[in-house]
């Protein structure tokens, strides 16, 4: 978009400067040394003109419209990119505190090495129940609510 839009406005500029510097006859409409046919009218000129202008700002237009696309697409990317870094650092700093919390927890846990007895499994009513977890079960991290 941004080179049509310089490819335009060169183009209108070139034959604009072209216009200027060959005409020297009122209503006789020379571009780069050649004579244009059917222009042999003054308002004939000036709408040639006129045309020569809507190229111009066509061009323009592609060309401001193309580098504000550019430029919004760079800042979305940038955004983008802050973005994850900023997750990727959160996600990190959770997974680290994780890590402390699981080496807390093992620490903590009573080893299996004949320090303290496994406890039994217990009956209620005739129901046989597995002995309890040894990992407390006031872990912060299972009581986020998130």
């Amino acid at each position: 978009m941004v080179f049509l839009g310089f490819l335009l406005v060169a183009a209108a500029i070139a034959v604009g400067a072209g216009v200027v510097l060959d005409n020297t006859d009122a209503a006789h409409l020379v571009v780069f040394g050649q004579s244009v046919p059917g222009l042999n009218n003054e308002w004939q000129v000036f709408l040639a003109g006129a045309g020569v202008a809507v190229v111009f700002v066509l061009g323009m237009t592609l060309t401001v419209s193309g580098a504000a696309r550019r430029i919004r697409n760079r800042r979305d990317l940038r955004d983008l990119r802050e973005e994850h870094e900023e997750s990727l650092t959160t996600l990190e700093m959770e997974k680290r505190r994780l890590e402390r919390e699981l080496a807390r927890v093992r620490q903590n846990a009573p080893r299996r090495g004949g320090q303290q007895p496994e406890p039994a499994a217990t009956s209620v009513q005739g129901v046989r129940v597995a002995p309890r977890s040894r990992i407390p079960a006031a872990s912060p991290f299972f009581e986020r609510n998130e």
